[in-house]
């Protein structure tokens, strides 16, 4: 008498396990992309003088083709529940048909886990190495791709180990590829600020002490797009709350450029420190501001560096968008 070979558990459960780690990338990456899409702002513990979620999600890497990087990330998250569970609900009472769902499934699941993994590890680069910012959920993400590609190579019968290769070696190139493609214009080679090839970012570390005057002194140039937001900001009386001894006010003033923040410190800038001979107190401590940069823009407050896009989008701006710099 031949027994049959009882099939593990984690064959008999996979396919719900990873709708459920899928269901809860979508519910992170659905939460990213409402806040991006109202101009809102991510809950996330940070540390002080540390980037954080919101820097990256204002970042170039944060948007793709004009619409948020995680409104793409929540349509795959959505797409792997339903290659999980489309065996399960279309129980097709035909054998042979319903072995050609479980396969063409498993295939999918297979391809969008490499995809999402390999895609999850470049922006863990940028993460590390280019943006230098701590985001729990870029982070999260990361380890449900991961957890899914496990979960799809450990919770099927694979008959051909070959296909597994296969797959892998061509959808990871084909990602890898199409990714470095889509963000071939965000520029972090360092090159000059006149460089019109893609943004630059900005970073600042002081080495003098500042004028309580003015702060440091604005060492990048704006261009026409700098120049027509600082103009808008003005037209629809924002205001921006700083200290002249910050230095992440200073890098938002690189990010303006010289020409673009002079219409910005002439108009909607108020000092807030004491020992600066500009200081306003009475009108910072009535906004009740706490930290430094703050914006208070139709009636929101945004606190800490902006980027122009960002700014660009929760003012309705619709003037030119090829800013240079980016934080």
């Amino acid at each position: 008498m031949i027994r049959r070979r009882s099939t593990p558990w984690i064959h008999k459960w996979s396919r719900l396990i990873i709708a459920a780690i899928a269901g809860c990338g979508a519910l992170v990456t659905g939460y990213l992309t409402i806040e991006k899409l109202t101009g809102g702002s991510a809950a996330c513990l940070a540390q002080a003088g540390t980037k954080g979620c919101n820097d990256v999600l204002s970042s170039p890497w944060g948007t793709v083709f004009g619409q948020p990087l995680a409104l793409f990330g929540c349509l795959a998250y959505l797409s792997m529940v339903i290659f999980a569970l489309a065996p399960l609900v279309l129980n097709s009472e035909d054998s042979n048909q319903r072995r050609q769902i479980e396969s063409w499934t498993w295939l999918l699941l297979l391809a969008g886990a490499i995809a999402m993994t390999v895609f999850s590890g470049y922006l863990m680069y940028v993460l590390a190495f280019q943006l230098k910012a701590i985001c729990p959920y870029c982070i999260a993400s990361a380890l449900f791709s991961t957890s899914m590609l496990l979960l799809t190579l450990i919770g099927h019968s694979w008959e051909d180990i070959g296909q597994i290769f296969f797959t892998a070696i061509i959808v990871g190139m084909v990602t890898l590829i199409g990714t470095l493609g889509v963000y071939a214009g965000v520029n972090t080679s360092g090159t000059t600020p006149d460089s019109t090839s893609g943004q630059q970012q900005i970073t600042f570390t002081p080495t003098e002490n500042p004028n309580p005057e003015f702060g440091w002194p604005i060492t990048t140039n704006s261009g026409d797009a700098e120049i027509a937001l600082a103009k808008h900001l003005v037209k629809i009386g924002a205001k921006e709350y700083v200290a002249y001894w910050c230095p992440h006010c200073h890098e938002q003033k690189l990010i303006f450029g010289k020409e673009a923040y002079q219409i910005i410190n002439d108009n909607i800038k108020i000092e807030c420190a004491g020992d600066s001979p500009k200081s306003q107190p009475e009108l910072c401590k009535a906004a009740k501001i706490q930290a430094f940069p703050t914006w208070i823009i139709n009636g929101q407050t945004y606190s800490g560096v902006q980027n122009l896009a960002e700014l660009a989008k929760i003012t309705n701006y619709t003037g030119p968008t090829n800013f240079k710099y980016f934080k």
